[in-house]
């Protein structure tokens, strides 16, 4: 069953991309990927991190994973624990431990691939709906660390969350909204700053 459901999201994908096969794909190596002074910071140890790392070795094609979809910087494969029917993972194959360490330019290509893959998913597993999760971080439900996005396929009687309407709380005061506004800002502001402009450093 798990075989024809693969078959038949490959199928819906190579309709939208002629280029990929639907007799499966290769792998490809797991790089350090490039982070500028974070990806420096404990190298060691994330060294032998990115060693014990299932989402590395399943891109190094040393781990046995569904593989839906493949190119030269990410890989989507089925979550081998899924909430749901068709639940999937995209991954880069370099290693960043989190979404705010990943490059722009990376979260940028697992991005421009969603509509594709999640219509897919949809379609094969007829489901009309989906939630696009990231986990960032241990308090955010972070297991892996290694960037990953979710696509989880929903229907109307999955008994998953409907909604986080109810844990909503609105702010007490509307210069307590003010002052995070401005606290947030201030932080990009700075982050602007530390980013070094494009030919510097050359």
């Amino acid at each position: 069953m798990e075989g024809r459901r693969l078959a038949v999201i490959r199928s819906h994908l190579s309709q939208g991309n002629p280029s990929i096969s639907s007799c499966g794909v290769h792998s490809s190596p797991c790089g350090g990927g490039s982070g500028g002074d974070a990806s420096r910071r404990g190298r060691a140890a994330d060294t032998i991190w990115k060693g014990n790392c299932i989402f590395c070795k399943i891109a190094r094609g040393e781990s046995p994973a569904f593989k839906l979809y493949e190119d030269d910087t990410c890989l989507c494969i089925l979550d081998s624990n899924p909430l749901t029917p068709g639940h999937s993972l995209i991954i880069p194959k370099s290693h960043y431990r989190s979404l705010e360490e990943t490059p722009p330019s990376v979260v940028s290509t697992l991005c421009s691939i969603i509509p594709l893959l999640s219509s897919a998913i949809m379609k094969a597993t007829k489901s009309d709906s989906f939630n696009l999760l990231a986990n960032s971080g241990a308090a955010a439900g972070q297991v892996v660390f290694h960037t990953h996005l979710h696509i989880i396929p929903r229907r109307e009687d999955d008994c998953l969350w409907r909604s986080e309407g109810s844990l909503r709380k609105p702010f007490k005061h509307v210069q307590e909204a003010a002052n995070l506004a401005d606290d947030i800002r201030e932080h990009l502001t700075c982050r602007n700053h530390e980013e070094p402009k494009l030919g510097e450093g050359e």
